[in-house]
């Protein structure tokens, strides 16, 4: 068993670990192509907020769920539409998508990824400040033999020079392809494990931060969780494979496909979004023009589930006049009525079934 964590960049002894074989390079070829045309189509759409307001919402169910976190999407859109959540699952995913634009603006604000920011981005996660461990974490065990293969850093010391060198190296320019540094970071800060909870969500919300920094997406608009879910077992199996056998190339490779596949899937989703945004556009003009706005459309795209209050309070218009739009987006059949308990919920059918 290997209990000591190495400082970045990866070497062996006094020599760096060569992490661009051959096979990496050409990965990072392909892969950097389908990243470079989801930032292009992302930055031209105009109702790009719309979109990255629902991407976000499905990844913070998607890398909870990693955690056992489980949630509903009926449940999940239903609290959305509300203005208070009570503490549950739900809760937890809203914090998470919380987390993801705090994340952001801080990126946008310092221009770099620092200790700090991790530590703010795992307090909205979990809605606490207990900060950085200050006794030892969960170790990692072959889920076979049950022999201990890694154990995280114990003391808060450790932990918080370890956290050092990586923000050193997250935010040092070198000749290492950003794609690749992307995971090595990864497994690094998983493996430091800094926190109580939240290790594997922050994680991968450091993740799209740092393509946000290095320029290569705009905002946030790829996530790895989906692909992490499905192939849970090979990345668990191969973050053990470097603590033990320094096998880089594995991992790297694993996580430059998944960033390939997750772009090509994020650039379709897009594309079918705005699809139906300019569709929904193109209906209400012709069945109900009198009520057309871009406003009404951006409302009931931005949020799955809307209420009669919601449009209310950001039309601007009274509560009938918000009732009278709803319903006959329902009569057009742009949108469907739920009705729940004393009030009605008005359902992007359309825009739900990209994602369940």
């Amino acid at each position: 068993m290997n209990n000591s964590l190495k400082h970045l960049p990866p070497h062996t002894d006094d020599k760096l670990i060569d992490l661009e074989s051959k096979v990496v390079l050409k990965e990072t070829i392909s892969t950097n192509k389908i990243l470079a045309e989801l930032k292009g189509y992302s930055e031209a759409i105009p109702n790009k907020n719309i979109l990255l307001n629902a991407i976000t919402l499905i990844e913070a169910k998607d890398s909870s769920e990693i955690e056992n976190i489980i949630t509903t999407h009926d449940e999940l859109f239903d609290a959305m539409s509300r203005k208070e959540v009570l503490p549950g699952p739900t809760k937890e995913v809203l914090n998470y998508k919380e987390a993801i634009w705090t994340g952001v603006e801080l990126i946008k604000k310092r221009g770099i990824l620092t200790t700090n920011s991790i530590a703010e981005i795992q307090a909205v996660i979990e809605g606490n400040n207990a900060g950085i461990r200050k006794q030892s974490g969960t170790v990692l065990m072959n889920e076979v033999t049950g022999e201990i293969v890694h154990r995280p850093p114990e003391t808060e010391s450790e932990i918080r020079n370890l956290l050092s060198n990586l923000e050193i190296y997250m935010n040092t320019d070198d000749d290492i392809d950003p794609l690749i540094k992307l995971a090595v970071i990864h497994y690094q800060f998983e493996s430091i494990h800094p926190f109580y909870d939240g290790n594997g969500r922050t994680g991968r919300i450091i993740n799209i931060l740092y393509l946000i920094m290095k320029n290569l997406l705009d905002g946030p608009i790829l996530f790895l969780s989906k692909y992490i879910m499905e192939n849970k077992s090979s990345y668990y199996r191969l973050l053990q494979e470097v603590q033990i056998d320094e096998n880089w190339e594995e991992w790297i490779l694993y996580i430059l496909k998944s960033i390939k596949e997750t772009a090509s899937e994020s650039l379709d989703t897009l594309v079918q979004i705005n699809n139906i945004i300019y569709e929904t556009i193109r209906e209400i003009k012709e069945k109900a023009p009198k009520i057309y706005s871009y406003e009404l459309v951006e409302l009931v795209f931005s949020e799955f589930y809307t209420r009669i209050g919601n449009a209310e309070s950001t039309l601007g218009v009274t509560r009938k006049t918000a009732a009278g739009y709803l319903n006959k987006l329902v009569e057009i059949e742009v949108l469907e009525k739920d009705t729940r308990g004393r009030e009605n919920v008005y359902i992007n059918k359309r825009l739900i079934s990209l994602f369940t």
